[in-house]
């Protein structure tokens, strides 16, 4: 049954994401681009996605409908599609992603921001463009550990993200990610290939999404402290 349900959902991905693919670049080709546009056709993928393979989600607060920056507690690589069911935004990923078959075409015609971590000049890149992308009306979404964690908090936040925040008078708004199962956290050095077939062959994956409320400051230790403080007491709290 557990094969079978893999297998499924693997084909349901692979068709559908492949449909959606197409659907953007056909609007694209005939009508110009309009990233607003594309994003409204991704967030229909996301919503009928995650149900389709299994993903039982639950929203805690109000998602923001206006330019921000979003920062949020890093576990799995579903996390971004998460929020992008109820956000039009540019989430911010290593450059890696770029070449994944599929999900790398999709998310540059549908918005995103690619990340060299050990690059100076990718990561003041990013922030250039993170600053034009919220300036045009989106929010952004960046993941300030840097990297997936299984620990019961956060690991230390980079500052980068929030030194623009403050210097630019931009919203923060903090996101909690709260997987019932730590099963479901993609850490250490399993493939991606070998994490989704053990974990979609479950029956269920459930995921709350806990949106705070926004913070605004000049003082990037001060956003940082309390987005992260925030963070740390959902997941406490749902521990």
């Amino acid at each position: 049954m557990k094969t079978i349900r893999v297998i499924s959902r693997f084909l349901f991905f692979v068709l559908y994401t492949t449909s959606i693919v197409a659907e953007i670049w056909l609007r694209n080709l005939l009508w110009g681009q309009d990233i607003q546009r594309s994003m409204q056709v991704r967030r229909r993928w996301a919503r009928n996605l995650l149900p389709s393979v299994g993903i039982s989600m639950k929203t805690v607060g109000t998602a923001p409908d206006y330019p921000c920056l979003l920062v949020s507690n890093h576990r799995s690589y579903l996390d971004p599609i998460l929020m992008l069911c109820d956000v039009y935004g540019y989430p911010v990923a290593k450059a890696e992603l770029a070449n994944w078959p599929l999900i790398g075409k999709g998310a540059k015609m549908a918005g995103i921001l690619y990340l060299r971590r050990e690059s100076a000049g990718s990561r003041s890149g990013t922030l250039r463009q993170m600053l034009e992308k919220i300036e045009a009306g989106y929010s952004v979404i960046i993941f300030p550990e840097g990297t997936t964690s299984g620990l019961p908090g956060t690991l230390p936040f980079k500052k980068g993200g929030f030194k623009l925040a403050a210097q630019a008078n931009i919203p923060v708004v903090p996101v909690a990610l709260v997987f019932a199962d730590e099963q479901d956290f993609w850490i250490g050095k399993e493939s991606f290939l070998s994490h989704a077939k053990r974990r979609f062959s479950e029956q269920k994956i459930e995921v709350a999404l806990h949106y705070g409320t926004p913070l605004q400051s000049a003082d990037p230790d001060e956003l940082m402290t309390k987005s992260q403080s925030w963070i740390n007491q959902v997941l406490t709290a749902s521990g």
